[in-house]
């Protein structure tokens, strides 16, 4: 049964020396799709790439909150035209707020989140959402420029099991990755527990938050196997049943047939 991996970054110099070797690997086993999702300006240049090389990967645009300076109106206009005349393109991410930081700024984060998500809007495509110790704020910038016209996914959901239900209210999926396997993952457990299985997409991130028995190493989307066991095990389901129906979940929301 093939898995759907809907958020990885395998522009990321931690690939350079085995990339095309693990894309080899992964598809001739679990893995059926990947979303190579940008941050930087420079990774939504090289996801694009990716995706225009690779059948089965696939891409998402957008500036990461830690990374909204380097944004000006010219680049802006190159994800939009990006986004809407690349069919590879599945959506407008990962966008959001990250306050773990001091910079940038809030306010500057706030700007340029409600400016991808318009951007998002014009162009009729899905966002990727990032959101880190910003919960209400999130919120509020997503209410603001009505998310659920736009539809998308809370990328590795990290907040409450009651503000999930205000994501829920507006349409929203969320991603669940290697986190969701640690020990001390309270809330991502309850969060996973709670809420349908037709609103979860599975993810790992990578090269990032590899789950346990990895946790530490460089993450990829083969382990993604252990993403969906843990979900299965905090439903009370089989397996190849969260395999099944996150695929369906991916291939609605990115509009792929």
């Amino acid at each position: 049964m093939k898995i759907f991996e809907t958020h990885a970054h395998y522009d990321d110099e931690a690939f350079r020396e085995d990339r095309e070797a693990l894309f080899d690997e992964m598809f001739a086993n679990d893995i059926d799709t990947i979303i190579n999702v940008g941050a930087s300006f420079a990774g939504c240049e090289q996801s694009v790439a990716l995706a225009d090389s690779h059948e089965k990967i696939y891409a998402a645009v957008g500036i990461h909150p830690e990374d909204v300076e380097e944004l000006t109106e010219a680049r802006m206009a190159w994800l939009k035209k990006t986004a809407s005349e690349n069919e590879k393109v599945l959506a407008i991410g990962e966008i959001g707020l990250d306050y773990h930081y001091p910079e940038p700024a809030k306010e500057i984060q706030q700007q340029w989140f409600r400016r991808q998500l318009n951007l998002a809007a014009d162009v009729k495509k899905t966002v990727i959402i990032h959101s880190r110790e910003a919960c209400q704020d999130t919120l509020a910038c997503m209410r603001a420029e009505h998310a659920e016209q736009i539809g998308g996914v809370i990328h590795c959901y990290s907040y409450s099991k009651e503000a999930a239900q205000e994501f829920l209210k507006m349409g929203f999926y969320f991603g669940f990755g290697g986190v969701v396997t640690f020990k001390n993952a309270k809330k991502a457990k309850e969060t996973a527990r709670q809420i349908p299985l037709e609103r979860i997409l599975l993810e790992t991130d990578s090269p990032y938050m590899a789950p346990t028995p990895f946790r530490g190493k460089r993450n990829n989307s083969a382990y993604i196997d252990y993403v969906a066991q843990e979900i299965a095990d905090l439903k009370g389901i089989s397996k190849e049943e969260v395999i099944a129906v996150t695929e369906e979940n991916a291939k609605k929301l990115f509009a792929i047939i």
